[in-house]
């Protein structure tokens, strides 16, 4: 059935998005641009190439910061960081400029109806529900849970490097500690003891798989699923799932499959809890101060037009398990890989913890004397700015719109722009990456890894630009309202777990060259050909 609607896709979509576009010019075609490396696909394969980290460089340098970037079959597409730009596609027009419905339906196909797969006034309403969630005062219950978690992976590397240095692939641990702190923290559940010799949990595997099944399954999930979802009953379109004449569709059910069955068990275990009242909760991993279970608290007292779904509740586990888990453990991974190429740093910064630890008793760092911490700050800063977790991101234009400029763009027939009319179904790629490292704002040495700037004063003309982001200036949470909710809870993980390891031991580099891959999220790996993230490093104790 899939093998016959494949060419009638490939039909519609040639008429939609390329001989409408070669018929109708649009006010998109004198904004400058590299040319499309192919009819097809235009230039998109070069941004969203695992290796894209030099294209990027080149046009944010060579066309500024909103550039015209050809798409499938020729259709123009922006690239954009200009602040006023950003600040009007992610918070003042922000329901212009949504999620594209590909991505909404992708991941909606494999986490259910979260706040990361919502759109309008539906994502308002789960946004709302959750906001309390986040807030300082429960960081402040969370951190006890954090520095719980981040004991066993310190006491596992204390076991391994005890009769000497030892290489470690960190990677694959801060990818185990990553989930773990979610498990607990936000879910009341636990997926791994962090012990070497663990069986890993059918979750966790399955978690695992899910990166790379998504990227080999890119067609299927994000441009044939999206057009399959308009088609008949529910009952059907599970049928044509069930029968897809693709192994890797088959691959990606079954890992959705294992991650639906745990949250199902997860959240009838907290509905259980919640009718047998505190106690209950209490006696849970979390003691019921974990974010689903307040959330669902919190749903009971709602009113009935605030009030979401079981469907709906549900879909927030998956969602927000994905969204802190490899973005957390991709951070780690690449401070503590900077941290290893900068000793300097490295030795300034154990000795910041330490002395803190003693001031406090040798108990461990509290909540507020920990995000004070200024170099610790300083480094996980400058480790977000020059190095997001998540380099870019799609929004696409829900209706024609004026978009306006910081700066003036000069057009390829010589005119000056300061707005653009952008057309209903134009693709934006939001670039955090360029943001981040706008040499305008943030200097000539914007492409250095310089925690010290953080302990400066900041650029005025940054400050007079008013980035949109929720964070320090930078894009690297976004801003608005589908800003990285969850961004607080982030820091605090960093940071918790960098002052246990970085107190305890020293990291050095390997001799085996690492690549870090864009991607979707950032990640390590020690050959352009691998799948599979892996950062070894060479774990020993400090002196």
């Amino acid at each position: 059935m899939l093998t016959v609607l494949i060419p009638f896709f490939f039909v519609w979509a040639y008429w939609r998005l390329y001989l409408r576009r070669r018929l109708l010019r649009t006010a998109l075609d004198v904004v400058p641009g590299p040319p499309g490396q192919s009819w097809l696909s235009g230039s998109l394969d070069q941004v969203i190439s695992r290796e894209a980290w030099g294209f990027h460089r080149y046009i944010a340098a060579t066309y500024g910061p909103v550039v015209r970037i050809k798409g499938f079959l020729g259709a123009n597409n922006l690239y954009v960081y200009d602040p006023c730009a950003l600040y009007h596609i992610l918070v003042k027009d922000q329901y212009t400029y949504e999620e594209n419905e590909s991505f909404i339906e992708g991941n909606r196909l494999l986490f259910g109806p979260g706040i990361f797969t919502t759109l309008g006034e539906e994502h308002r309403k789960h946004r709302k529900m959750l906001t309390p969630v986040f807030s300082i005062s429960h960081m402040r219950e969370m951190a006890p849970i954090f520095y719980a978690v981040s004991y066993k992976l310190r006491n596992t590397f204390q076991k391994k490097v005890q009769h000497g240095p030892e290489e470690i692939d960190i990677s694959c641990w801060t990818a185990r500690l990553a989930l773990e702190l979610i498990g607990q923290s936000g879910l009341g559940y636990t997926f791994d003891d962090l012990d070497e010799a663990s069986i890993p949990h059918p979750y966790a595997l399955a978690s695992k798989q899910l990166t790379t099944a998504g990227e080999q399954t890119s067609f299927q999930r994000f441009i044939l699923m999206p057009l399959l979802m308009r088609l008949g009953t529910p009952r059907f379109r599970k049928f044509l799932v069930d029968n897809a004449p693709s192994k890797m569709v088959k691959d990606l059910k079954a890992i959705v499959e294992t991650l639906h069955n745990t949250s199902v068990e997860l959240f009838e275990s907290k509905q259980h809890a919640l009718q047998a009242g505190n106690e209950a909760l209490a006696d849970q991993i979390g003691r019921g101060k974990d974010i689903i279970s307040i959330l669902m608290k919190a749903n009971m007292k709602a009113a009935d037009e605030d009030k979401l779904l079981d469907a709906e509740l549900l879909g927030q586990i998956n969602s927000l398990t994905f969204a802190a888990t490899d973005t957390t453990s991709g951070a780690l991974a690449r401070v503590l890989h900077l941290l290893a190429q900068y000793k300097d740093v490295q030795d300034k910064l154990r000795h910041e913890i330490r002395q803190a630890r003693k001031e406090n008793g040798d108990e461990d760092i509290p909540y507020d004397a920990l995000v004070s911490l200024p170099y610790l700050d300083a480094i996980c800063r400058e480790t977000l700015r020059l190095y997001p977790p998540v380099s870019q991101l799609l929004r696409t234009v829900r209706r024609d719109i004026i978009l306006p400029f910081s700066t003036p763009i000069s057009s390829e027939n010589g005119q000056e722009l300061n707005q653009l009319h952008v057309p209903k179904g134009t693709e934006i790629f939001v670039s955090i990456l360029a943001s981040n490292t706008n040499p305008a704002f943030w200097g000539l040495d914007c492409y250095e890894w310089k925690p010290e700037r953080w302990l400066n004063p900041l650029p005025q003309a940054l400050l007079d630009a008013h980035v949109p982001g929720v964070y320090s200036h930078l894009l690297t949470f976004l801003g608005g309202g589908r800003s990285c909710i969850g961004f607080k809870f982030s820091q605090l993980e960093m940071k918790v777990v960098l002052a246990l390891l970085l107190e305890k031991f020293e990291f050095s580099l390997s001799e085996k060259p690492i690549i870090w891959m864009m991607s979707g999220i950032s990640t390590p790996h020690v050959d352009r050909e691998s799948k599979v993230p892996t950062l070894p490093m060479i774990v020993s104790l400090a002196t």
